[in-house]
């Protein structure tokens, strides 16, 4: 097999019965350009672009690849790189090899020379014709020059009664076409007249009704989501946000200071107690950090008070001396209680302690060797026992000896946090001001909010148009698994081909101002590039790391029953990829927006609807969630319902205060427990993880609490029946037995025309 420079040009003469004269031309361009290694499958978005087609061994017919879904098994070569929309070549000519005339100016001389262009609309999957001097845009072609005929293409296709001309216009509808694999079939009414001019050339509206959007205006994925549902969110308008549009090269180098300040932060934690940094402290730090976080870096704490973290601070303290684990046998449970006595000696030792303090654990110390010498054959619940003893006793003498040092920590590491988001800050506004746009300072505000659909995040500042990064993409469908990958500048980020279909399902829907996709897959890239500097991950993933329970998700049977039996059209905490509905709220603001995101939760302010919110495991967030829900509760007087999802047991004082507060709201309706090991939950980086890995069940319990005002009861309350179904929801391989189809496939190419 082998892949070719050609280009095609087939024309078809069709014969019709009643005039032997009138005669259709039908011209199918397929502009081929060769790959440096592989097969890679192309795609460029806006305009047409190149694409490749496959030619099989003698005796198979050709099949056109379909830019964003892989090849079949048999097909599967070496990845290969090709680069991102909106580039061109260097030489600014057509490919080699190429026979035909630029798609573009394939239109008689007369309407060249008046500015007027033919493109390929991907959103509409029609042509359409644009004159580059009046900026007119039209869907039919434009009438010729001199000609007073009402010639219609729509009424009179043979083009009998219009000038002569070697191509009649494209048909309103060109299904099949293989630039686009959704494409919308939104069918523009014809009105009768005996002259109609060329209509004018509009985009669809997200907002169509729903029997357009039955009769197929838009092709939903099949996924673990469902991004067909709408929202039943109300709130009142609010101002674009004023952060400036994400880059990739501010992302790379968002990324590098985020890993220089976590390496940092370990260090510290060694040098100065002799630890290791605790286990996925820093990533809570910054979650932690953004609930009083007042700064307008997205990820980097800037302007927070107090300074020194509670969080950070608490998980620092619980690995002084030693960081305890779980003992499996009774021998293990030996051995941490003689190094949790030897290192609490040495620390009280070397540091400056009272005399008292001193006193105290040194006489613990020795007692607890003492009963270690004494006892051969102690059980695990002996060891056990008598280490929680000698902890009692030892640990808050220990913790003020080591206070201000790790108060000093905590301090040092958001003054660099500080330091780096203020590089990050010039840097990105340094590139912004060289393609001429300036910072906002005044406050954005709406002069009339209204009540409308809760809509995503826009921003002030409009990408800019001079600044197109070069992103290469690249289709990996070598492992049983599809991936894309996409690179800048050497950094790759790697993410499931499924999801990146989700993403670009997202973007249609949510981005307003990139309609031709040019700048799609640098905001894909920004977007993953931002979530895998914060989890650290890089082009592969240990599935059994800890950290991913900070992004996992519920089940697709969970959430579609939420929805059918709750009416849940949204989620709380979520990301554009592992979000279920294409309405949610994220961490990110800048990034997520163009995929759907509504921004931050605690800065949402819904009227009516039915909500969903499973917050990561963080215990101030946990906190200010519920106060929130709390205060939009009391508020509202429409239909208004939240239903959460958190662990049973809480991990700290902040935790157990917020679980109270839960269990003890005039608001709840109804909680259900869950048990450890008897539910399941999907992997925090299920986009870029094998499908067996996906589904896993957790060793710790969940709690379900049903908030709702009055009115929001009466529409979905908890009644036994939809209690019922939500517990059978959460069946153990119900999910499973769905991953199967959740792979993206190949379409059914288009054959080649063959002339009659």
């Amino acid at each position: 097999m082998m892949v070719v420079t050609i280009t095609i040009i087939i024309t078809v003469q069709i014969e019709m019965e009643t005039r032997s004269d009138a005669q259709s031309n039908i011209i199918v361009c397929w502009y081929v350009n060769n790959v440096m290694r592989g097969d890679c499958w192309r795609c460029r978005y806006g305009g047409i672009e190149p694409f490749e087609i496959w030619l099989p061994s003698a005796g198979k017919e050709a099949t056109v690849g379909h830019p964003y879904l892989t090849p079949p098994p048999s097909e599967r070569k070496e990845p290969g790189w090709s680069q991102a929309h909106g580039h061109q070549q260097a030489s600014g000519q057509a490919a080699p090899g190429s026979l035909g005339q630029d798609p573009a100016h394939d239109l008689p001389p007369e309407l060249l020379n008046q500015g007027w262009r033919k493109f390929f609309s991907k959103r509409e999957n029609r042509f359409y014709f644009f004159n580059k001097v009046t900026n007119e845009s039209l869907w039919e072609m434009p009438p010729m020059p001199g000609s007073s005929s009402g010639y219609d293409p729509l009424t009179d296709p043979l083009g009998i009664s219009g000038p002569s001309s070697d191509m009649p216009p494209t048909p309103p509808h060109q299904t099949g076409s293989p630039h686009h694999p959704m494409p919308h079939s939104h069918a523009h009414p014809v009105h009768p007249g005996p002259h109609p001019s060329p209509q004018k050339r509009h985009a669809s509206l997200e907002g169509e009704s729903s029997a357009k959007k039955s009769s197929g205006a838009q092709n939903w994925l099949n996924g673990p989501f469902d991004l067909e549902v709408g929202s039943n969110i109300m709130m009142v308008e609010r101002p674009p946000s004023s952060l400036p549009p994400p880059l990739p090269e501010i992302e790379v180098f968002r990324a590098v200071l985020l890993h220089k300040l976590k390496q940092q932060f370990g260090e510290m934690c060694h040098s100065r107690e002799g630890i290791e940094c605790p286990r996925d402290c820093f990533i809570r730090w910054l979650v932690e950090r953004k609930t009083v976080d007042r700064g307008s870096e997205p990820v980097f704490p800037s302007q927070c008070s107090p300074e020194i973290s509670q969080l950070m601070y608490r998980e620092i303290m619980a690995d002084i001396p030693i960081k305890l684990v779980k003992p499996k046998f009774p021998g293990d449970a030996r051995k941490q209680l003689a190094r949790y006595a030897e290192a609490a000696k040495k620390m009280i030792e070397s540091r400056n302690a009272s005399p008292e303090s001193r006193k105290v654990v040194k006489w613990n110390v020795e007692d607890a060797f003492s009963w270690l010498r004494r006892t051969v054959n102690a059980t695990y619940d002996d060891h056990a026992e008598r280490l929680n003893h000698l902890r009692k006793q030892c640990q808050p003498h220990l913790n003020q000896v080591a206070r201000t040092s790790v108060e000093s920590i905590c301090s040092k590491i958001y003054s660099l946090s500080s330091d780096y988001a203020k590089k990050i800050h010039s840097k990105h506004w340094q590139a912004l001001n060289a393609h001429g746009i300036e910072e906002l300072t005044a406050p954005l505000r709406v002069t009339n909010p209204k009540r409308v659909h809760c809509y995503p995040v826009q921003l002030a500042l409009c990408y800019p148009k001079s600044l197109t990064p070069c992103v290469e993409i690249c289709y990996d469908t070598r492992e049983s698994y599809p991936a894309t990958m996409l690179k800048y500048k050497g950094e790759v980020t790697r993410l499931g081909t499924l999801y990146f279909q989700k993403l670009e399902q997202l973007y249609r829907v949510s981005c307003g101002d990139d309609r031709k996709f040019e700048f799609f897959l640098s905001r894909v890239y920004s977007m993953i590039k931002r979530y895998h500097s914060l989890f650290s991950l890089g082009q592969n993933v240990d599935p059994q790391c800890t950290v991913h329970l900070l992004h996992c998700s519920l089940p697709s049977s969970v959430m579609g029953c939420l929805h059918k039996h709750f009416g849940v059209t949204f989620e709380g905490f979520s990301s554009p990829l592992n979000c279920y509905f294409k309405q949610y709220c994220s961490p990110f603001a800048d990034t997520d927006g163009f995929f759907g995101s509504r921004g931050d939760f605690l800065k949402l302010q819904p009227l009516c609807g039915s909500i969903q919110l499973h917050p990561p495991d963080v215990e101030e967030l946990l906190m200010d969630s519920v106060r929130h829900v709390e205060k939009l509760l009391s508020q509202s007087q429409d239909p208004l319902s939240f239903i959460i999802f958190t662990l049973s047991e809480p991990l700290s004082d902040s935790s157990e205060q917020a679980l109270n507060l839960l269990q003890s709201s005039r608001y709840k309706r109804e909680q259900i427990s869950l048990s450890a090991f008897e539910y399941e939950l999907r992997h925090g980086f299920q986009h870029m993880i094998s499908r067996a890995d996906i589904l896993f069940k957790p060793n710790f319990g969940m709690d379900i609490y049903f908030l709702q005002n009055d009115a929001g009861y009466a529409h979905w309350g908890p009644t036994p029946e939809r209690i019922e179904a939500l517990r059978d929801s959460f069946k153990l391989g119900l999910d499973s037995l769905r991953e199967e189809s959740h792979i993206p496939v190949m379409v059914n190419p288009p054959q080649p025309v063959k002339k009659i």
